[in-house]
């Protein structure tokens, strides 16, 4: 890509919207071959922007999820044992003797995502998505400083792959606990913000292209409110699009009493949540309703 204006274009063009500070991170990540973390509240698109990018610039997606107790066999490579067993048990059919050498080679690895994405070959560098890092422990973040730092992963019993092409890797935080600044430090880094009432509304049109502007003005407003509540959750742009999609479903041309109280379960995740969501729905009817009586009063 030619500069940030090009990554911002080439996304705008498969409807994933970026604003400068996205599009600089992701066009430095591309340009300088390192790891891109992405930090940012639940819902705001992290996960979007790294299968953006794959798709904008055509490479392959390999994606890991992290989840607590992740180990290197699931993340790295692992032994195919069962066909280390065979291999045992024909040779000994076969009144042959085998080496722990001939049993540790290339012929009975298995990949995982970190090494598939360093021996995938082809014209374009693969993307790959470290997702959701937090509940992966440290000793996971270590496994990593390898990879992160020189396209690399070390198998003692071979020796050291190197990526041919250097991948481009997307890193996912929700930042529920700190990260090793030794991860950090091998990381470009961005912070995702909600989005402006601008670009929510852009994002909306987008993604529920059967939606009226009627409804995704008065949506937008409504998100705008409640986020700034305190929420157990507040709700995200995903959540956002659920429930605009889920008013259209219902055929809602604007924000009524009945369509909104159907589809809370979109926005709110807590009982307390759709409870404090339900009043600011009701206050913000009654002061339209007042505003609309004092309008009329003037009027009259």
């Amino acid at each position: 890509m030619l500069d940030a204006d090009d990554v911002r274009a080439r996304l705008d063009d498969i409807d994933y919207l970026v604003d400068d500070g996205m599009a600089t991170a992701l066009f430095l990540a591309l340009t300088l071959q390192q790891p891109l973390l992405l930090e940012g509240e639940p819902g705001v698109g992290k996960t979007t922007a790294a299968k953006a990018l794959a798709r904008a610039i055509g490479a392959p997606l390999i994606r890991l999820q992290c989840y607590e107790g992740l180990t290197a066999g699931e993340a790295l490579y692992e032994w195919n044992y069962q066909r280390q067993l065979l291999a045992i048990r024909l040779a000994e059919s076969r009144r042959q003797s085998l080496a722990d050498a001939d049993l540790f080679t290339e012929e009975f690895l298995q990949e995982r995502p970190i090494l598939k994405v360093i021996r995938t070959s082809g014209p374009v560098a693969a993307v790959l998505l470290i997702d959701e890092i937090d509940p992966a422990d440290d000793e996971f973040e270590a496994l990593l400083f390898e990879f992160l730092g020189e396209a690399s992963i070390t198998i003692p019993e071979i020796g050291t792959f190197v990526a041919e092409c250097r991948p481009v890797v997307v890193l996912t935080s929700n930042r529920s606990r700190e990260l090793h600044d030794a991860l950090r430090r091998r990381c470009l880094y961005h912070w995702i913000d909600f989005p402006a009432p601008a670009r929510v509304a852009e994002i909306l049109r987008r993604s529920v292209p059967t939606a009226g502007d009627a409804l995704i003005t008065s949506a937008t407003d409504f998100i705008g409110r409640v986020r700034a509540l305190d929420l157990d959750k507040a709700p995200g742009m995903a959540e956002t699009i659920d429930w605009v999609s889920a008013l259209t479903t219902l055929g809602a041309a604007d924000l009524a009493r009945t369509e909104v109280a159907r589809t809370l379960s979109a926005i709110a995740k807590t009982p307390d949540d759709r409870n404090t969501m339900v009043d600011a729905f009701d206050e913000l009817l009654r002061a339209e309703q007042l505003s609309a009586g004092a309008e009329s009063e003037r009027t009259s």
